[in-house]
């Protein structure tokens, strides 16, 4: 599909273990909503992961980076590159290569309960984790050359953590946009937690902390306050309602984003967006569960939810309301689905399988 006036291009990546499953539930879910909102999309598809490693001697051939570069936006299935080769040996991790060369700075997570799904905890969440996705303790991304982690005798391993005043300012500058947002369409409680760790890290959650309060004072209507990161995970159990945007460091976020998601719900729900400036790329927050692997099981919610948030964003980025209307129709129909405990996946108490649970997403937009 291409749009003449506004053309948008996807490039679609599958991954590993269930990536391909999901990933074909994903786009059969894209391309009902796109029907239905009459939005006009371009799809690129390649392969990375095992397979371009086994075909290509490379996880993350450059051809695709290239596709990339030359994208919209991407939809990326998880990968197993905690089992790639070393480096050398053509395993690089493509998740973390394209948020580095792509610099898509910010991990947005939401973790919202479901209407009709019961949260771990009885309570309902609404809330938005900003993860800094470009630096950190992250060290296939926070050199410009070499690695964040290195072995300087074989009994001893040192790794590098960076921060740095620009990654931290814009990370907080789209925390506070998207709390003025929720507050003004009537959803949000018009607060920024930062989650930092200054207590020991000085320096870099110092810094990291700096930005949060300079940029807070171009946002005077949004409440800020600071909380320790490990504070943080016991309020996030004891009240998480109290909770509406959450910026944090890289490391940080990761953590926290799989706790809060799994708490209002399942970790099988949890949507992620990786945005930079002109960029976007929707990934799955889970992994790439080699063990149901090809069983008709996996759960392909997260995936769909994140290329619901990439076609929103991408139909505002280019005034194309078919597009972005899209992207609201995928959040819909899954809400809707999930409203019925009998039309879930197995992991979610449920008894469909995939593919099913994926025609009954279709059938809701048809």
């Amino acid at each position: 599909m291409t749009n003449i006036h506004s053309p948008i291009s996807i490039l679609v990546l599958e991954g590993d273990g269930i990536g391909p499953e999901i990933c074909a539930a994903t786009m059969d879910v894209v391309e009902a909503a796109l029907t239905k909102s009459k939005g006009h999309v371009s799809f690129i598809h390649n392969i990375v992961g095992l397979e371009a490693l086994s075909s290509k001697g490379t996880t993350m051939p450059d051809e695709v980076l290239a596709q990339a570069k030359l994208s919209d936006g991407i939809i990326l299935g998880p990968v197993s590159h905690n089992i790639y080769p070393e480096k050398e040996k053509g395993g690089i991790n493509p998740s973390g290569t394209l948020r580095k060369d792509l610099d898509l700075f910010a991990n947005i997570r939401p973790a919202e309960t479901p209407e009709g799904f019961e949260s771990r905890l009885k309570k309902k969440l609404d809330m938005v984790i900003f993860r800094e996705n470009t630096e950190g303790f992250y060290a296939d991304r926070n050199m410009s050359l070499g690695s964040g982690e290195f072995m300087p005798t074989e009994d001893t391993v040192i790794s590098m953590r960076r921060i740095t005043r620009h990654c931290c300012h814009r990370i907080a500058k789209a925390a506070f946009e998207t709390a003025r947002l929720r507050l003004a369409s009537g959803r949000g409680q018009g607060k920024v937690t930062a989650v930092h760790k200054a207590n020991v890290l000085r320096l870099g959650c110092g810094l990291f902390l700096e930005e949060v309060h300079h940029v807070a004072k171009d946002y005077p209507e949004i409440v800020v306050e600071e909380i320790i990161v490990d504070a943080m995970c016991a309020h996030l159990v004891r009240h998480p309602e109290r909770f509406d945007v959450i910026v944090t460091t890289n490391m940080f976020g990761d953590i926290l984003s799989d706790l809060a998601t799994e708490l209002s719900g399942s970790l099988g729900l949890a949507a992620s967006l990786n945005l930079g400036d002109d960029k976007a790329m929707a990934q799955a927050q889970h992994g790439s569960a080699p063990d149901i692997a090809g069983q008709n099981k996996a759960n392909p919610s997260s995936l769909m939810l994140s290329a619901g948030m990439l076609l929103e964003w991408l139909g505002q980025r280019h005034q194309d309301q078919s597009v972005m209307q899209a992207g609201h129709f995928i959040m819909t129909a899954v809400a809707n689905v999930l409203k019925n405990p009998a039309t879930r996946t197995t992991d979610m108490g449920g008894e469909l399988t995939t593919s099913a649970y994926t025609q009954a997403i279709v059938n809701e937009l048809l």
